[in-house]
């Protein structure tokens, strides 16, 4: 699967839109303001000394992109990649990152007013992924917090100085 899904950046019709992806059974979303583009599996070149989740890097179109176990960040066992696994590209401070997840599902719109803040920590939820909780009809989404998924140490032993404050 090496197909490629370019994402519309233009910010008036990003605001509310997620991209919905599943970690085993659970849906998560991503603010679609942060991902520039979909791809598919392709070959990683591990790199050493990094945490389990940090898979390694790819070249993406001449570009090195660092790549990440969403599923294993997320405290999940590693799963074995299958047609449906792809990468999503995202920006981050001027950075590129790809997070590999099980499927990506849709863009969905999640109005501001759907979004609820997560349980705090004294109820026993605890994710420093998760920023909100977005309810679509009866469902929930998981919405993820983009600038915390991967921890600035892990950022600058594989990205270099281009990502420092």
């Amino acid at each position: 699967m090496n197909e490629v899904t370019w994402i519309d950046e233009n910010e008036d019709t990003v605001t509310g839109k997620y991209l919905t992806f599943n970690l085993g059974q659970e849906v998560y979303g991503l603010e679609i303001s942060v991902v520039t583009e979909i791809v598919g599996m392709q070959s990683i070149t591990e790199v050493p000394d990094l945490p389990v989740y940090m898979k390694g890097v790819i070249n993406l179109r001449g570009k090195i992109v660092p790549v990440i176990d969403a599923g294993i960040k997320f405290g999940k066992p590693p799963i074995i990649y299958h047609d449906r696994t792809c990468i999503i590209i995202m920006e981050i401070e001027n950075a590129l990152i790809g997070l590999i997840v099980d499927k990506v599902n849709e863009v969905i719109d999640i109005p501001e007013e759907n979004v609820v803040p997560p349980p705090d920590g004294k109820t026993g939820f605890s994710s420093q992924f998760v920023k909100g909780i977005g309810m679509v009809g009866n469902d929930m989404k998981l919405l993820i917090d983009s600038f915390k998924i991967f921890s600035r140490d892990v950022e600058q032993s594989i990205l270099g100085s281009g990502m420092e404050e």
